[in-house]
């Protein structure tokens, strides 16, 4: 069982940054592949970025791309988010995700394990 617990989220003005985190324990392959979703009210749960578990082939929503770096840290079994130019529209719910698949996706349905998540709010 993978149990994942996310922090890092506040409520910041307009143009700051926010690192998130992701803390994952239990067994997590080389194979799966982790990514940051984000749920704002009224709206569907929309795909932020993602990777591999060993952080290849980082993926991008255009609404972020060039913004936001996803990382981590290995040995802490720790994935991180970065959002800079923070804007009113990233206000949101962030959830991290991990997916038993080696092929990232940015269906949600096919994630099986989630955090709990962490808001994010951005003043104008």
């Amino acid at each position: 069982q993978v149990h994942l617990v996310e922090s890092g989220g506040g409520l910041v003005e307009a143009g700051a940054s926010l690192r998130l985190s992701c803390a994952a324990s239990g067994r997590i392959f080389n194979t799966y592949t982790m990514a940051w979703f984000r749920q704002a009210p009224g709206k569907e749960r929309e795909f932020v970025a993602g990777f591999r578990w060993t952080g290849a082939n980082p993926y991008y929503a255009n609404s972020v791309k060039g913004r936001c770096t996803i990382s981590r840290d290995a040995a802490e079994k720790t994935v991180y988010l970065q959002i800079d130019s923070l804007k009113q529209e990233d206000t949101a719910v962030y959830y991290c995700a991990v997916s038993l698949s080696s092929i990232l996706t940015t269906d949600y349905a096919r994630y099986r394990h989630w955090g709990q998540g962490t808001q994010v709010t951005v003043s104008s």
